[in-house]
């Protein structure tokens, strides 16, 4: 696996390829599909709330004319009407005025209405406080829909995790794997939250300003169209410019949280080597590389606001103008272009809404790639659909013309026959390199052979289902892995069923670390956290090998599982372990040879082929590379390594 590591610490892998905006996006919203009935109910609120919103202006509109047409009313002369109001103007040589007058709906000599007034006020206040209402409904329902669906996203990408085989873990941090299931499914929830429903309110409020302006003055609302190829151009140059910086902005965030978790998972063995230093350099410099990014990304987006606002202030502009020129002709009244005024606001502030959220989709698509390639990842082989299994599970394991290779290139087990009968024994030798926990990965499909077949009791493992196959083995590995919670709960997890206080008490004793459990301050129920805190290297191991106790296998394997413990507590787990194994098929990796000598089959392994097999005592008689390694050990022989 060093092939892999080595690419995935230079930099490599599959996240260097580009970002494609538009496939992403639909697919995103694609995950919208079960939500369909609830946006449809929130589609026609927000029909209705921008309806009731652009008829607004149109009724404040009539309350400024009633206004100005009072005002205006009321000093003229009464008893005459409106036409002869305006001629008598013009003979008087107020031709200009009485053209702009005429526009409006004015009696001599009445002043303003103001029950009429009021009434059209009480309309545009109903008007504003139903579409205010629907646009809250609309709200929570974008809300109910945004966190359902990535409530989904979240369970797809941990069964995805969950099927993933062990080698797409092996060529990726961890860190890395994590924030994709971490910060960018959170960015992806801000970014639906803070912008779905805004664009949807957005867009159509653009429509539904533009036919208003088409009703009141088609000529304005042509006037104001004027500015939106302008805006289109600002918004997709200034897009296409941000984009590949917010791709690169969550991809560094992904590697700089890679080395955050490796440093501080590792921060005994940073301050052991005096690596601090070169850490929070390897830090500094990819924190760096993630505010350049940002930066970038930001500022690029960031100046779309204020050339729209631009953009938004010379369509005011044009419109002011053109309006007051209609207005003195008398083509429009005053309320008229007020109301226009508030269109052209109206329509200007959606554009310039989505022209500024352009920043926060890039960002959340952006993540949303790069979970999509997490779920498109190349999953494990399915389990047969009808699986088999043995009529009786004894632990009979043979390893028929095995071959298997990490890389394609390069040949790591060629062509390995094996037989282990039930209860017995095998211990694995050999150097570092050598296949040996290859060999129980293949037993227990984390990777699946390349060549021959493997079989548990005559039946082929690849025909078994996998949860199956592992129900039946139980495995203690070199590095224990505790989670938090207490002691009872961790040595309980190793069960397949619900078990009595009484039995993991039980395994502990079988396992000798119920006497140092008893010593912590809480026993059985003392609390310690997914590092161990608070317990030895080797009192870990203890509550793993415990673990295994409880879950009762018929096959167990034992990879270096008595590595960190000492001496004395060594033999007694080896009694331990003997009794554990009467019956049942053990793999016992090891390099203190010491913890083999009573296998009923030793196994030396070199570059991926067994050299040797056989009894401790026929091993050493025979002098070959089972010999060299126990006197390497035992009486202190120099040991040649190339």
């Amino acid at each position: 696996m060093a092939g892999p590591m080595g690419r995935m610490m230079a930099g490599g892998g599959p996240d260097q390829r580009s970002m494609d905006f538009k496939v992403s996006g639909r697919r995103l919203l694609a995950q919208f599909k079960p939500e369909r009935a609830t946006l449809y109910v929130m589609l026609v609120a927000v029909v209705l709330s921008v309806g009731l919103s652009v008829v607004g202006p149109k009724i404040l509109g009539r309350a400024t004319d009633l206004v100005f047409a009072g005002i205006v009313g009321r000093q003229m002369p009464a008893g005459a009407t409106k036409a002869q109001a305006l001629d008598s103007m013009r003979a008087h040589g107020q031709g200009a005025v009485a053209d702009m007058l005429s526009g409006t709906d004015f009696t001599p000599g009445q002043g303003i209405d103001f029950d009429a007034v009021g009434q059209v006020l009480l309309l545009a206040l109903g008007t504003f406080l139903l579409a205010g209402l629907l646009m809250a409904v609309a709200t929570r329902l974008v809300n109910k829909a945004v966190n359902k669906t990535v409530y989904r996203m979240r369970e797809d990408l941990q069964e995805k995790l969950s099927r993933l085989p062990l080698s797409y873990f092996d060529k990726r941090q961890r860190g890395e794997v994590l924030s994709r299931a971490t910060n960018d499914m959170d960015n992806i929830q801000q970014t639906l939250q803070q912008s779905m429903g805004q664009l949807v309110n957005s867009l159509l409020t653009i429509v539904g300003v533009l036919v208003m302006m088409f009703w009141v003055s088609p000529l304005l609302a042509l006037v104001a169209l004027v500015t939106v190829p302008l805006s289109f151009v600002v918004a997709t140059r200034i897009g296409k410019r941000s984009q590949p910086h917010f791709v690169q902005q969550w991809r560094t965030t992904g590697k700089l949280n890679a080395h955050i978790e490796e440093m501080y998972t590792g921060h005994t063995l940073v301050k052991v080597f005096g690596r601090a230093d070169e850490s929070a350099a390897q830090f500094a410099e990819q924190n760096e590389e993630l505010y350049e990014a940002g930066f970038r990304a930001q500022f690029n987006s960031g100046i779309m606001q204020p050339l729209m606002m631009f953009v938004s202030n010379l369509n005011y502009v044009l419109v002011a103008v053109v309006g007051g020129l209609r207005v003195a002709s008398g083509s429009l009244s005053i309320g008229d272009v007020q109301a226009f005024i508030q269109y052209s606001r109206q329509f200007s502030m959606p554009l310039t809404q989505v022209a500024s959220m352009a920043n926060l989709v890039q960002s959340g698509v952006a993540s949303a790639e790069r979970v999509f390639e997490v779920l498109d990842a190349d999953e494990q082989e399915a389990d047969p659909a009808v699986s088999a299994r043995p009529e009786e599970l004894r632990g009979r394991v043979a390893l028929e013309n095995v071959s298997f290779r990490y890389d394609p290139e390069k040949p790591l087990i060629e062509d390995l026959s094996l037989k282990v009968e039930p209860g017995h024994t095998v211990a694995i030798v050999g150097p570092t390199g050598a296949g040996k926990t290859t060999l129980v990965n293949l037993l227990m499909r984390f990777y699946d052979v390349t060549g021959g077949r493997i079989t548990l009791d005559g039946v082929d493992v690849k025909s078994m289902s996998r949860d199956e196959l592992r129900a039946g083995i139980g495995m203690v590995l070199q590095d224990t892995w505790l989670f938090g919670g207490t002691i009872a709960d961790n040595i309980a997890y190793g069960a397949s069923r619900d078990v009595t206080r009484g039995e993991i008490e039980e395994a502990a004793r079988a396992a000798h670390a119920d006497r140092f459990i008893r010593t912590l301050p809480d026993g059985y129920d003392t609390v310690i956290d997914d590092e161990g805190t608070g317990v030895s290297a080797g009192e870990k191991q203890l509550i793993t090998i415990a673990r295994a106790f409880l879950s009762d296998p018929v096959i167990l394997v034992l990879d270096e599982a008595t590595s960190s413990v000492d001496t004395r507590t060594e033999v007694l787990i080896q009694k331990a372990m003997a009794k554990l194994a009467h019956g049942r098929t053990s793999f016992v990796i090891a390099h203190r040879l010491s913890t083999i000598r009573d296998a009923d089959t030793i196994l030396v392994m070199e570059d991926g082929s067994i050299v040797e097999q056989g009894a401790h005592a026929e091993l050493l008689e025979s002098g070959g590379a089972y010999a060299r390694l126990y006197q390497a050990q035992f009486a202190q022989a120099v040991a040649e390594v190339d």
